[in-house]
């Protein structure tokens, strides 16, 4: 495995292909709307505050290693953004969905990873997210951790950003129940797609003045 992301690039990554899979009626996505999943306040950790410059640099670093390309499409005035991790790292759908939720939200049991991935992929079982993880495993995509004190299962952690630096933890809370996630999961949906919403009235707001300036100028 020959991929390696800064943090910065890691969540970007993360949030290009959560949205290609949660809202593709909306991707490829803006700057604006990439930088408001970066910083979104549910399913991330850590919570960050990225300014468009941050996620420009992380763009371009991920443009660079061939994980994203620049799209410029006939109905928009800005450019869009798309990832090409699964092609790159020849991912199944099941792995993409693994690695994605390892890169949003960091080391997680299996039993967390059945729960947040499902919105991703569905997984019938924790045997089926097991076999996903062993098999990037053996490809050298993620690692389990060494069980903590308190805890009763491993954790598993992307190697997308090198050998991860686990600190103490305090004991944490529960995992929420399935219906509290998949409350979460739907507020996260309807933030992205107000999100996207604003951003494409700003493109039309833009447009409206360009035609008055043309309107204006030749009659």
């Amino acid at each position: 495995m020959d991929i390696q992301l800064t943090e910065l690039e890691a969540r970007v990554l993360g949030c290009l292909v959560e949205k290609q899979i949660t809202t593709p009626e909306y991707y490829p996505i803006t700057l604006n709307a990439l930088t408001n999943a970066c910083n979104q306040k549910s399913n991330r950790h850590p919570l960050v505050a990225f300014a468009d410059t941050d996620v420009v640099r992380g763009l371009n670093g991920l443009q660079t290693k061939k994980l994203s390309v620049t799209t410029y499409l006939a109905n928009s005035r800005v450019p869009k953004y798309r990832h090409v991790l699964p092609e790159k790292a020849e991912l199944t759908k099941a792995e993409t969905a693994i690695i994605t939720e390892l890169l949003l939200r960091g080391p997680q049991t299996v039993g967390e990873l059945r729960t947040r991935a499902s919105r991703m992929h569905e997984f019938h079982d924790l045997d089926s997210v097991q076999q996903r993880l062993d098999a990037l495993a053996e490809r050298g995509f993620v690692i389990q951790l060494p069980r903590q004190p308190g805890r009763k299962e491993n954790r598993y952690a992307h190697l997308l950003c090198g050998e991860p630096v686990i600190p103490d933890e305090p004991e944490r809370a529960p995992a929420p129940e399935s219906a509290t996630e998949r409350v979460r999961v739907e507020n996260e949906r309807l933030n992205a797609l107000e999100a996207e919403v604003n951003g494409l009235r700003e493109d039309f707001a833009a447009l409206k003045a360009e035609f008055a300036a043309f309107k204006a100028e030749f009659g």
